[in-house]
């Protein structure tokens, strides 16, 4: 429950921000006429999302085990890959995204109504897909599905409530603390991501070392068991974990998070 809330908070007031940026704009420059094709290029979006987590869901129950095992890795592996991407994209551009937006829907504007919905799409499809395939990948790593969706749900309404908020300045947040600490839990999920991605793999016979536990704990921690939920929910723990499994999770967690926390680098003038 507790990971797909904070994906479902992070990247849902990721859009709701991009949302509100291209919203004020319009109002601010009197183009209101342009907020219909806008908010079609929303709708779109989150029909491509859905869609996107009904494709993954229903080829995953139409495959074979063997052929399961291959897809659920491959797309934990994916997943992992554009969260962290992502990650650090909105640490790179979260100063000047406004700016950024903005430069764009002047663009758009001059150029008609459907130039504003396409910007309104791909705005919103960058951190609607990429949640879908998140979200899927941490589903079948987290298992429980009826505790997973009531925290996608909660995630979500508060994404809103808090992008509403910030939107009509009756919510102060600050964006950057924010960010910077829901980045961190992003990356302690996506660890737990790739480790069952590696699981996977290592069912399939891609990877070794399948039985080679670093500990197996199943005799008085059962899989289904609450403590085991919350801990495979928060930092992707699993009651019977390899050694490739928790090395890899280490691995990743250590070098991404130190990378992601270190001061950005201040470009200093060739004549300085």
């Amino acid at each position: 429950m507790l990971s797909t809330f904070i994906i479902a908070l992070r990247e849902g007031l990721e859009a709701a921000l991009i949302v509100g940026i291209l919203v004020a704009y319009l109002v601010k420059s009197d183009q209101r006429s342009h907020l219909r094709a806008l908010w079609t290029g929303v709708s779109l979006a989150l029909i491509a999302s859905l869609a996107l987590g009904a494709f993954l869901s229903y080829t995953s129950t139409e495959l074979s085990d063997k052929g399961e095992e291959l897809f659920a890795g491959t797309t934990s592996f994916v997943a992992v890959a554009m969260v962290t991407w992502m990650v650090f994209w909105m640490k790179r551009t979260a100063r000047g995204l406004r700016d950024q937006l903005h430069g764009k829907a002047e663009v758009a504007v001059s150029s008609g109504a459907l130039s504003i919905a396409t910007l309104a799409f791909f705005a919103v499809a960058r951190e609607g897909l990429e949640t879908s395939l998140f979200l899927y990948s941490n589903f079948k790593a987290v298992g429980a599905f009826s505790t997973a969706t009531l925290g996608l749900i909660l995630g979500l309404a508060l994404a809103v409530v808090l992008g509403y908020g910030i939107y009509n300045r009756s919510l102060k947040l600050n964006l950057g603390k924010f960010f910077t600490y829901s980045g961190v839990a992003l990356i302690v999920v996506a660890a737990g991501v790739l480790s069952y991605g590696i699981h996977e793999f290592q069912e399939f016979g891609i990877l070794p070392g399948p039985d080679a536990f670093a500990w197996d704990v199943t005799s008085w921690m059962p899989k289904e068991s609450l403590i085991a939920s919350l801990l495979g929910g928060t930092i992707g723990f699993d009651t019977t974990t390899s050694w490739l499994q928790l090395f890899a999770w280490a691995a990743y967690l250590g070098l991404t998070i130190a990378a992601y926390l270190s001061p950005a680098k201040v470009k200093t003038p060739l004549n300085a």
